[in-house]
């Protein structure tokens, strides 16, 4: 079985590709990245995330969101393990939730014991040149070792490479029209729903396993670990988290850790926090995962306490204008990717903390939501504007209510040329059609800001509710006045050419 589990881990493929993938699913992804003096960035390691999105039998689907350190070798096991431990016919609708909940943590211990099958080799022969080539190095320098012992270095370090390494999850699994949550470490998930009087109401589901959480430093306590120095250290062997799957040297080694060196127990777990079951019946909305790297470049971004909210800002504006999740998806870490790198470039005092991010991941499950009809243009469907999102947090979970503005012609712009504006307080809009729960408030504003003039000659023409009204002949005036622009040319050149108006449809 351990064999088989370490080709599992060499081979490039997987059976899982074999597996139906969920259509009703898109990812996004974008690598890590660190900036230079000049604002370009590189990228400093292979993308370590991991995801997975397939659909099983009887209504059961599963997807996750793992971020991988020190190599993408958890987060590839791990994606692949837990798929096989839930997908193989061991959950069906007949389940209780006490039985669900039992299956996903037993997948989750499993999937750790599995991993570290994988490396047992690996672990015991790098135990075994360590202890022979200690007593050496006290002795001499590594440039002045034998070329034996030389060997014996650079395979310790091959070997170190291929034990080391982590990872966090997010897993979700839905089952039977129901929702259910296991995390372990600090990824994310958000559930939005859209409620009855037009706004999106969302959900953070559970909190992060960090050195910030209260429950799980009060773990750490009862363990004989100091919170008080985790908390302020922050991190525990170079991450964040509590909890994590893999990391051989915090499992098995923890004594050696001079913050974890007087537990009295395994202090860092890969045991998950189990959120269920959210009924999904009648539920218009999106299921969001997200990894650790891209929360914290959003949060360097807009703080901690706007992320949620611009998170489901950004996603309800590509879900109306996208016409496919993975499109969708991309379009919204391409955006905190773009957010990230302005806010290196201001040069404002937190930039120092964006001098780089890490690779990001975003699962976006649509809850029939739809999504933007591919058949309209621009102008017959109009586009939607994130303009406020009030928001309130709690300790466990997080409601947002995220206000869209659409501007769109309505009926009569199309027939006639009269601009309108609306206000549209819905998160499940679709362009050029509204939404079952969609409010929406007329308010016949101008867009002035962008689009407006003066009558002192400058370009733009105003675009009030009287503007571009068809004349005798049918057409529309333009948006752009170049009569200014002619008038100065013909001056210049003496042409005779005289003053033209702008240039219309013809």
């Amino acid at each position: 079985m351990a064999a088989q589990r370490r080709n599992l881990m060499q081979s490039h493929q997987s059976w899982t590709d074999d597996l139906p993938l969920c259509q009703m699913c898109g990812v996004g992804t974008a690598p890590n990245c660190v900036y230079g003096p000049d604002g370009k960035g590189s990228q400093s390691h292979a993308n370590e995330d991991g995801h997975l999105r397939f659909r099983g039998e009887d209504g059961c689907f599963l997807y996750g969101v793992f971020d991988g350190y020190d190599g993408s070798r958890v987060a590839s096991f791990a994606s692949q393990c837990l798929t096989a431990e839930l997908l193989l016919g061991q959950l069906n609708s007949s389940h209780a939730d006490g039985d669900i909940r039992r299956i996903l943590a037993q997948a989750f211990d499993v999937v750790e014991k599995s991993y570290f099958d994988t490396i047992d080799d690996a672990l015991a022969e790098k135990l075994q040149l360590s202890n022979y080539l200690l007593p050496h190095s006290e002795k001499v320098t590594f440039n002045r070792l034998p070329f034996q012992s030389q060997k014996m270095e650079e395979r310790l370090k091959e070997l170190e490479q291929e034990v080391s390494g982590g990872s966090t999850a997010i897993v979700a699994l839905i089952l039977d029209n129901k929702l259910y949550i296991a995390n372990v470490g600090t990824n994310r998930a958000l559930l939005c729903r859209s409620s009855s009087d037009g706004q999106n109401q969302v959900l953070q589901i559970g909190r992060p396993h960090g050195t910030d959480n209260e429950d799980e430093l009060q773990r750490l306590a009862a363990l004989g670990v100091d919170s008080a120095r985790v908390r302020q250290a922050g991190q525990i062997a170079g991450r964040t988290s509590t909890r994590r799957l893999g990391d051989y040297r915090v499992k098995f080694s923890y004594n050696e850790i001079d913050l974890l060196s007087s537990a009295k127990a395994r202090p860092v777990i890969s045991e998950p926090e189990i959120h269920a079951s959210q009924p999904l019946d009648n539920v218009t909305g999106f299921l969001l995962l997200m990894s650790e790297g891209l929360i914290n470049a959003l949060e360097s971004a807009h703080g901690p306490e706007q992320a949620n909210q611009e998170m489901v800002a950004m996603v309800a504006a590509e879900l109306a204008q996208q016409t496919s999740l993975e499109a969708a998806a991309q379009s919204v870490v391409d955006r905190v990717k773009r957010l990230h790198h302005d806010v290196y470039m201001s040069g404002r005092q937190r930039a120092s903390c964006c001098s780089g991010h890490e690779d990001m991941t975003l699962l976006i499950r649509s809850l029939n939501y739809p999504l933007a009809d591919g058949a309209l243009t621009p102008t017959q469907g109009g586009r939607f504007y994130p303009v406020s999102v009030p928001y309130s947090n709690s300790q466990s979970t997080s409601k947002t209510s995220v206000t869209l503005s659409l501007v769109m012609p309505s009926q009569s712009t199309l027939t006639n040329g009269t601009n309108t504006a609306s206000t549209l307080e819905e998160g499940t809009p679709t362009p050029g059609s509204q939404s079952p729960t969609a409010t929406l408030q007329s308010t016949n504003t101008q867009t002035q800001s962008s689009s407006s003039s003066s009558g002192d000659g400058s370009l733009f023409r105003q675009r009030g509710n009287q503007a571009a009204q068809p004349d005798e002949t049918g057409r529309v005036p333009p948006y752009v006045d170049f009569t200014q622009f002619y008038r100065l040319w013909g001056s210049d050149h003496g042409d005779g050419q005289s003053a033209q108006g702008g240039l219309g449809p013809q």
